[in-house]
């Protein structure tokens, strides 16, 4: 009971900082992202470093970090998109970085710290694309730019619908397992509970939300409960290379960021690519 209740505390948390900060105002959605990809990227590079491998952590967590500010500033209209040519030099500096640090596997280096802007400073990117000049549900507080983080906002909640559905149905009913060798507790009876859950989600906020019409928030659920379920597994397949439990110990009973968004780095870009084509 004591577990469930510290799992149940840090969800509400993490639910008033997520859905609180995208939603509240286009500078709160801006740095909750940025807090977010920090987060994971960090925890990312953390988990590799228990695999004999240096990754540029600061490097690599600044490039992501350069990538986002551009993407905003890019998705707000400030700056053109070809300032998006910034990124060359930021990979430039990593490879040259790499000469002066004597590692013994440079390459490994290398590819780990860009893997880690690949895998989650690419995907968090595009979430002020999806904000940024789009109609739809407003900000909390009240501005003047053409801003809607109804998407997002949409996402998480499905996202979580989703997790939630998978957990209950898969501790009360899992028998099958999905994915033994990776994740031991994950079943079949989960996944297909949880996407019942998920789609359920998007039929009642499908006309609260807007974007797309109610069959295209069902298949935007399909899309999240498939590679949402394939980026946990990522991430777990991530974790028992390393041989760490969890990527992280900053909310109690959930582990760390990247165990909390590792659904969401896979699956938001299918979303994202969904909404830009019929959205």
């Amino acid at each position: 009971m004591g577990n469930f209740f510290r799992r149940t505390l840090t969800a509400v948390w993490i639910v008033i900082f997520v859905l609180g900060g995208f939603w509240l105002h286009p500078i709160s959605f801006f740095f909750t992202g940025l807090v977010i990809l920090g987060g994971v990227q960090y925890e990312y590079y953390s988990i590799v470093r228990n695999m004999v491998i240096r990754p540029q952590m600061i490097t690599g967590i600044l490039a992501g970090s350069l990538l986002y500010i551009l993407s905003t500033l890019i998705a707000a209209s400030v700056i053109p998109v070809i300032y998006l040519l910034f990124m060359v030099p930021a990979v430039t500096v990593i490879i040259i970085a790499e000469l002066y640090r004597k590692g013994e596997r440079p390459f490994d280096s290398i590819a780990h710290t860009l893997f880690g802007i690949l895998y989650l400073a690419v995907p968090l990117s595009m979430l002020p694309f999806s904000a940024f000049s789009r109609s739809g549900l407003g900000s909390i507080i009240s501005h003047s730019r053409d801003f809607s983080p109804g998407i997002v906002v949409g996402f998480f909640l499905i996202l979580w619908a989703n997790d939630t559905g998978a957990y209950l149905t898969g501790i009360s009913l899992g028998r099958h397992r999905l994915m033994e060798r990776i994740s031991p507790k994950k079943s079949w009876e989960g996944f297909f509970g949880g996407t019942l859950i998920a789609i359920l989600a998007a039929w009642l906020l499908s006309g609260w939300l807007g974007v797309v019409n109610t069959t295209g928030w069902i298949v935007i659920a399909l899309l999240i409960s498939v590679a949402g379920t394939f980026g946990d597994l990522a991430e777990s397949m991530l974790k028992r290379s390393a041989g760490v439990k969890d990527s992280g110990t900053i909310m109690p009973g959930h582990g760390g960021f990247l165990d909390r968004f590792d659904s969401a780095v896979l699956s938001f870009p299918l979303v994202f690519l969904f909404i830009s084509l019929f959205g």
